[in-house]
């Protein structure tokens, strides 16, 4: 697994404060994505042990919610078995802090992979800059979910998402 950037006290990309790794590698390659220079899966830096260290540190303060996933793609080939250990790993060390993983990859497709056991939020599906709306909760377009995953598994038909919040802050109208 490789990796661009780890960002701290990221607000962003999650409910609360946390930390994000920015993963290398992506096959989906959406239009007018905001991190093109993050599709290649040999580009960025080795994810190592003073990264996974970084990592960790962050996860330490009590202040920080927990880690979202991002890139590139946290599913894609070259980071899908390193980030399932680290999500196990994290969900061992820190089992109050929240774990968000984006993807290209819809719940259809990625609710039986393995690292869904440990993800509280999973943000699907590929950005599409038509149905683009900077006033989005947690994604770039419409036709992206944010997704309650845990509440998804455990529910009565685990093919169908839960959502973890509706599209919009309350009040904002589109």
């Amino acid at each position: 697994m490789r990796y661009h950037n780890i960002t701290k006290d990221d607000m962003s990309n999650g409910d609360g404060l946390r930390v994000v790794l920015w993963v290398a590698g992506c096959n989906h390659c959406c239009r007018e994505c905001q991190n093109p220079v993050t599709w290649d899966p040999y580009g960025g830096l080795p994810f190592d042990e003073a990264a996974r260290q970084e990592i960790f540190e962050q996860l330490d303060k009590n202040y920080i919610s927990g880690i979202t996933f991002s890139g590139g793609d946290p599913l894609h080939p070259a980071n899908s078995l390193g980030v399932r250990k680290l999500c196990e790993e994290i969900r061992q060390r820190y089992p109050r802090k929240t774990i968000w993983l984006y993807t290209g990859d819809v719940w259809e497709d990625v609710r039986n992979h393995p690292v869904m056991r440990y993800v509280d939020v999973l943000v699907d599906g590929e950005f599409r800059v038509e149905e683009g709306d900077v006033k989005l909760l947690w994604k770039g377009s419409k036709n992206q979910r944010v997704i309650d995953v845990q509440e998804t598994l455990d529910s009565e038909n685990p093919a169908v998402p839960v959502l973890h919040c509706p599209d919009y802050f309350e009040g904002v109208a589109d």
